[in-house]
């Protein structure tokens, strides 16, 4: 098969060629569209037109006042490469996380991140563990390389199982994935109990820790795993600024690791994956405290009309830290996509343990009562 391959194809890097591979960019795009089950593959959006995009989990807020200003003062920059800036951004973030700048990688979102991970742990084969459902993309990623994707169910609560996940680890697995909260059920586990689980099976396998919802919490709740990193761990954290922060469209996140860790992951990373303008609005919103409180109090509103609803219908639910909720399908899930869109919403449908799950984003308050309007009309 022969692929054209662009400069900045990252998955270019001479280890993969030299592996066999030639994929084209557009393979990532794919994998983080794919659709999460069988209503999915068979239903088609027509367009994103006045649709009230409830199916992303897009902060409906963001960016923030300082992410904007930061933005405009750099447009003078945009003639330049971000030599300087990616620099000042590192330290910037090593800063905030307590580490040492190489401790640090950024990455085009924190989707771009999972698939230099997926590569790094997946290019020669061996297995890959998660529960699920989880967020797919590293896995998926992996799963081209040739690894397989070893999958533990979620608990009766709908939150990860650590327990089953430290007895499924085989000889050959490469890498375990946690995401807390975790997408797409919205949950949370205690973070004595992640932090127990990464301490003992990190000593025999690396764990990637997806926290890209972990500004979701409250302040008090907001517990890392970088804590381990910085005791020398085989953990892997990942961030974004796509979703508290609001900067989706940017396309920037960043990972925190060891060194020699960051060193094979950052090995599949691009040229320039981020830009002049991401930069400089990650840095401005970067610990805006006041913006975070006001997403998390508005999204706390808005999903409760969403919740209130489902009690309201006896429809059980996992209990959400996030800015989306996940609940059993009541009518065929292709029905549900096909309505739901002809009255202007979006959505997704994934498939779990033989049944269809709805995965509702959290936009506004008054998008969420008429999400809530339309969807009861039919169901």
């Amino acid at each position: 098969m022969k692929t054209q391959l662009s400069r900045r194809d990252w998955f270019k890097s001479t280890v993969a060629l030299s592996a066999g591979f030639a994929l084209s960019s557009s393979l990532v795009d794919k994998l983080m569209a794919a659709p999460m089950g069988k209503a999915e593959a068979n239903f088609q959006i027509k367009g994103l037109s006045g649709k009230v995009r409830l199916n992303s989990n897009e902060n409906p807020y963001g960016p923030s006042e300082k992410a904007r200003q930061g933005i405009i003062q750099i447009l003078s920059e945009a003639n330049r490469y971000p030599f300087t800036s990616i620099e000042d951004f590192k330290i910037l973030l090593a800063k905030k996380e307590g580490v040492t700048p190489d401790h640090i990688h950024v990455g085009a979102g924190s989707g771009d991140l999972l698939c230099q991970a997926g590569t790094t742990f997946g290019i020669e084969g061996g297995r890959i563990l998660s529960c699920y459902p989880t967020f797919p993309l590293l896995m998926s990623y992996s799963q081209v390389f040739n690894a397989k994707w070893d999958k533990v169910d979620l608990n009766e609560k709908l939150e990860y199982n650590y327990d089953a996940l430290a007895s499924a680890i085989k000889s050959d697995t490469k890498l375990i994935f946690i995401c807390n909260p975790n997408n797409p059920t919205g949950t949370l586990v205690d973070s004595q109990k992640v932090k127990s689980f990464c301490e003992e099976v990190s000593k025999k396998v690396p764990v990637y820790a997806d926290e890209a919802y972990l500004e979701f919490l409250e302040p008090s709740l907001q517990v890392s795993m970088v804590d381990l990193v910085k005791k020398g761990m085989n953990v892997i954290v990942s961030r974004t600024f796509s979703k508290v922060y609001g900067l989706a469209g940017m396309r920037i996140g960043y990972l925190v690791a060891k060194p020699e860790l960051i060193r094979q992951i950052s090995k599949y990373g691009g040229d320039f994956p981020y830009s002049q303008t991401a930069i400089a609005a990650a840095t401005a919103t970067l610990g805006d405290e006041a913006f975070m409180a006001m997403v998390r109090s508005k999204n706390e509103v808005a999903r409760k009309v969403l919740t209130d609803y489902l009690d309201q219908h006896k429809v059980m639910y996992g209990k959400s830290y996030t800015n989306f909720v996940f609940f059993p399908a009541q009518k065929d899930g292709k029905t549900i996509l096909s309505k739901m869109e002809e009255r202007g919403y979006l959505m997704r449908i994934w498939d779990y343990q033989q049944k269809e799950w709805c995965r509702v984003s959290i936009g506004t308050e008054d998008e969420m009562k008429g999400f809530v309007k339309a969807f009861a009309d039919f169901v």
